[in-house]
C-alpha cells in the first residue's frame, strides 16, 4: 500500500502563504521605519491603525456579512506572528483586539450585540480587554471591580490594571462581580465604551518593552452602563476569561514566535556582514552553531504554535497544547533575542541596532495572559489527568 506524504504543520496553503507575506510585506514597508520613534515616543505613529484596519487585520475573523475579513483564527495567529517580526508592540494591538475583544464577542454576545459591535470592531473601534487588577494577576478571579443591577441597568465601580490598549480602545470587555460572596461564580463580564460616564482611563505605564502599546489603568467611580451590555450570562463572567484567555495564550506564542524569527533573521544577516581577523563572523563555528541552535528552536515554536491554533480550528481540546505554546515560544523568544544581542557585541547593546528592542520586548512573553508558572500548572494538571 503506497501512503501518500503527510504535508509538514507549518506548511501554509496558497491562500494563507499569501495572507501571511502580504501582512509582512506591510510590516517592513510601513511599520519598519517607524519602530524606533515609536518605541522612544511610547505611542503608535499617526494613521498606523487606521492602515491596520484598511488592511482587515482588526476583523481577521469577525464574518464578512458583518464587514470583516471571514477568516478563521489561525488566519489571526499568521497575521500576529507576521507583524512580530518587525515590531511586537504592534503585533500586541491586532492580539488583544482580534483573539480576545472580538472572539469574546463573537463567542458570547448576543445576536443584537454582534450587530452592532463586530462591524465597528473591524472597520474603526480599537478593543481591549479588562481582566486584572493590582491584586489580581494570576489569582485572577480574587478580583474586586463590583458590579451592582439597578433597574435596567448595572453599576461598575473598581480599578482595572496593565490593560493592553486602553488609550487607543472604544469599547472594553471588563470583569466585575455581582455577588461577591458567590466566589468566581459572580464574576460578569460587561461590554463598557470609552465616554461612558464615570469611566476614565488612567495612568499609562512606562514600560520595558512594547512601549507604543499602551498598558493603562480603568478606573471605574459609579460608571453606568445599559442591562444590554451585559456579556454572557450573570455570574458565567469565568467562562468567558477562562476560554478566552485559553485562545489568547495562542495569540502571545504567535507574537514570541515573530519576535524570534525577527531577532533571527536580523543576527543572520549581521553575522554576514560583520568581519573580524579577516572573514565574516558567520563563517566561524560558534556563530554558525549558535545560528544553527536558533533556527531550530524558532522551528519548533513554530511547530507548537501552528498546531495549537490549528486544533482550535479544528474544534478539537487545545488547552494543553495552547499553554505549551506560549511556554515554550516565550522561551524561545527570550533566549534568541538574547543570543542576537551577543551576536551584534557592543552594536547589540546599543539602541542604533535592532537586537536590543527585541530583547526587551521578549521579556513580557513569560508573564502578561499568564505566567510561565501558570502555563506550567496547567499542562501538569492536563498531563497527570491523561489529556
Amino acid at each position: 500500500m503506497v501512503h501518500a506524504t503527510p504535508a509538514p504543520l507549518t506548511q501554509l496553503s496558497e491562500e494563507e502563504s499569501l495572507f501571511s507575506s502580504t501582512v509582512r510585506r506591510f510590516a517592513e514597508e510601513s511599520i519598519a521605519p517607524l519602530v524606533r520613534s515609536m518605541d522612544e515616543e511610547q505611542q503608535f505613529a499617526a494613521g498606523l491603525i487606521d492602515q491596520l484596519f484598511s488592511l482587515g487585520l482588526m476583523g481577521i475573523e469577525v464574518p464578512e456579512s458583518l464587514g470583516g475579513a471571514g477568516g478563521s483564527f489561525f488566519d489571526a495567529v499568521l497575521a500576529i506572528e507576521a507583524l512580530s517580526t518587525v515590531d511586537p508592540a504592534v503585533a500586541v494591538l491586532v492580539d488583544v483586539h482580534n483573539t480576545l475583544c472580538v472572539n469574546a464577542i463573537r463567542r458570547w454576545g448576543t445576536p443584537a450585540q454582534k450587530e452592532r459591535w463586530l462591524p465597528m470592531l473591524a472597520s474603526e473601534t480599537v478593543g481591549a480587554y479588562a481582566l486584572s487588577e493590582a491584586g489580581s494577576g494570576s489569582d485572577a478571579f480574587a478580583l474586586q471591580t463590583r458590579a451592582e443591577a439597578i433597574d435596567r441597568r448595572f453599576c461598575l465601580n473598581g480599578r482595572k490594571l496593565w490593560i493592553s490598549n486602553a488609550r487607543e480602545a472604544g469599547l472594553f470587555v471588563v470583569f466585575a462581580t455581582l455577588d461577591p460572596a458567590a466566589g468566581y461564580r459572580g464574576i460578569t463580564a460587561f461590554l463598557v465604551e470609552t465616554g461612558a460616564r464615570g469611566f476614565t482611563v488612567g495612568r499609562k505605564e512606562d514600560k520595558l518593552g512594547i512601549r507604543a502599546s499602551s498598558t493603562c489603568e480603568l478606573i471605574f467611580d459609579h460608571c453606568e452602563i445599559p442591562e444590554e451590555n451585559l456579556l454572557g450570562e450573570r455570574g458565567k463572567g469565568y467562562k468567558v476569561a477562562i476560554e478566552t484567555l485559553n485562545a489568547g495564550r495562542i495569540g502571545i506564542g504567535a507574537q514570541m514566535l515573530g519576535l524570534a524569527q525577527g531577532a533571527w533573521t536580523h543576527a543572520a544577516r549581521y553575522a554576514r556582514e560583520r568581519r573580524q581577523f579577516g572573514k565574516p563572523i558567520a563563517e566561524f563555528q560558534a556563530v554558525r552553531f549558535t545560528l544553527a541552535q536558533m533556527a531550530t528552536d524558532i522551528e519548533a515554536a513554530r511547530l507548537m504554535v501552528y498546531n495549537a491554533a490549528r486544533l482550535k480550528d479544528s474544534g478539537q481540546p487545545y488547552v494543553r497544547e495552547a499553554a505549551m505554546a506560549k511556554l515554550f515560544a516565550s522561551q524561545v523568544a527570550e533566549r534568541t533575542a538574547s543570543l542576537a544581542v551577543e551576536i551584534f557585541g557592543g552594536n547589540g547593546f546599543v539602541r542604533d541596532y535592532p537586537a536590543e528592542k527585541y530583547y526587551r520586548d521578549a521579556k513580557i512573553g513569560k508573564i502578561y495572559e499568564g505566567t510561565s508558572n501558570m502555563q506550567l500548572a496547567t499542562i501538569a494538571k492536563q498531563v497527570l489527568a491523561g489529556r
